[in-house]
């Protein structure tokens, strides 16, 4: 006999403990994200050895890492339907198999313009992994925790890029930058198969997709063997009236969706500027490269301590708010930078303090506009929004060479850096306060 009984699938997760399963989708989707940072980062570090080999202007840099950071945003604009459309899990897998194998590529470019393209279709599938494992990840948090896990999810970004600092300063003077990228190719290689195995797909979405119940039912087993999801029905993600892109202005959210679309284009103009450029500008100094790497590999192990530290925050108080002030104390600890250029301990606690602020509320930004959208449209969301954050990193990308060629002093290249982080700030304030409508998740 057919049960009537409703089952919300957000209410359900809400009311059982972290199971197994939501365990290691955490960790997968970490791992992802990881190898993600690691391989988006890398270009920064190996930037003066190619610049070196390959005898290049510095402003020829620019279109390299411009190249990557617009396949990005191409990625995560095209990725995110995608993944509403056919599935979280189908598309992030498709990603990760793509930045893979051309990266591998990438590692036996003859020339800067072989590499740039390379670095482009690297980057087609980087955009689309990182706002899927978001939107993953939080379909299966419980709402009480989901901001800390999901920042915590995303630690493996700063954490990968950490450990692509920390792997240039080793590698790159003994066995030049090739086998870096190589390294980069192979771990998604690796890591392909497990998620094929062990990733679940997302319940919201199955949910939403209506049809079959059985496949909703052995999901949420998955997260807690209750005998009520035998026969039941479930509620709780409604599929989308219209694309999903047109989802984003529909119903009063264009106010939401633009203010988060501002914060993410300076937040990740500023993340990304001082990423690829920040071992160049501090090499200018007179710092050998390879504490220019472990100088910037600090930024990496900041953002990673205050994505953790911000999502606990939160968690715990007004999330708008929590950002807001990390963004705008960001502005002043990246100005700081410049300032105490001339003593490295100094600037290595600057570096890491900006870090710590921008990248961490970057990373809580993240989970700020997975929580913003419904299911329906999450991924497209999530991913409109990175994609708009990409175009900043691109312009950052520029603007670093511009800055640089100009032969401006470190105070005031950073002065000026500083300024799109106080602007995200204010626009996350603006984002929380009550003018700006947030959709009603009710169902959705």
């Amino acid at each position: 006999m057919t049960s009537s009984r409703v089952i919300d699938v957000q209410e359900f997760i809400d009311a059982h403990p972290l199971s197994r399963t939501q365990r290691l989708l955490l960790v997968l989707c970490f791992l992802v994200v990881a190898i993600d940072g690691f391989d988006t980062g890398i270009v920064g570090f190996i930037a003066p050895a190619i610049r070196a080999e390959w005898q290049l202007d510095v402003t020829r840099l620019g279109p390299l890492f411009a190249a990557g950071l617009f396949g990005l945003m191409i990625g995560s604009f095209a990725v995110g339907p995608a993944a509403d459309r056919f599935g979280r899990k189908t598309m992030l897998i498709a990603s990760v198999l793509g930045f893979g194998g051309c990266s591998v590529a990438s590692a036996f470019s003859p020339d800067i313009t072989t590499l740039i393209g390379l670095r482009f279709l690297t980057g087609l599938g980087l955009g689309g992994a990182m706002p899927t494992a978001i939107t993953l990840t939080s379909e299966y948090c419980p709402k009480r925790r989901r901001s800390s896990l999901v920042t915590l999810m995303f630690c493996g970004f700063t954490i990968g890029s950490a450990i692509g600092g920390i792997a240039a300063a080793q590698v790159v003077t003994a066995y030049g930058w090739r086998p870096l990228l190589i390294a980069g190719g192979l771990m998604p290689a690796l890591l392909a198969p497990a998620l094929g195995l062990a990733l679940p797909e997302s319940v919201r979405y199955l949910a939403s997709k209506g049809g079959d119940g059985s496949r909703v039912a052995a999901a949420l087993r998955r997260v807690a063997p209750d005998p009520a999801l035998e026969g039941a029905r479930f509620a709780g993600a409604n599929a989308a009236r219209r694309s999903p892109v047109r989802e984003l202005f529909a119903g009063g959210l264009l106010p939401g969706t633009l203010l988060l679309w501002l914060a993410f284009f300076m937040s990740l103009l500023v993340v990304y500027l001082l990423s690829n450029w920040m071992p160049t500008l501090i090499q200018r100094s007179g710092i050998s490269l390879s504490r220019a790497s472990l100088i910037t590999a600090a930024f990496q192990v900041g953002g990673t301590i205050g994505a953790i530290v911000i999502g606990r925050l939160m968690d715990r108080a007004n999330p708008h708010s929590v950002l807001g002030v990390a963004y705008i104390g960001a502005g002043g600890l990246v100005s700081l930078i410049g300032i105490v250029a001339a003593t490295p301990w100094l600037m290595a606690l600057a570096v890491f303090g900006a870090g710590f602020c921008v990248s961490g509320a970057q990373v809580g930004a993240n989970a700020l506009a997975a929580a913003f959208y419904p299911t329906a449209y999450r991924a497209t969301g999530v991913s409109w929004a990175l994609g708009v954050g990409r175009s900043g990193s691109i312009a950052g990308s520029f603007l670093g060479g511009a800055m640089l060629a100009q032969g401006w002093g470190l105070p005031t290249v950073y002065g000026l850096v500083a300024i799109p982080a106080v602007i995200s700030g204010a626009a996350i304030l603006i984002l929380g306060s009550p003018a700006v409508r947030r959709p009603d998740h009710t169902h959705v």
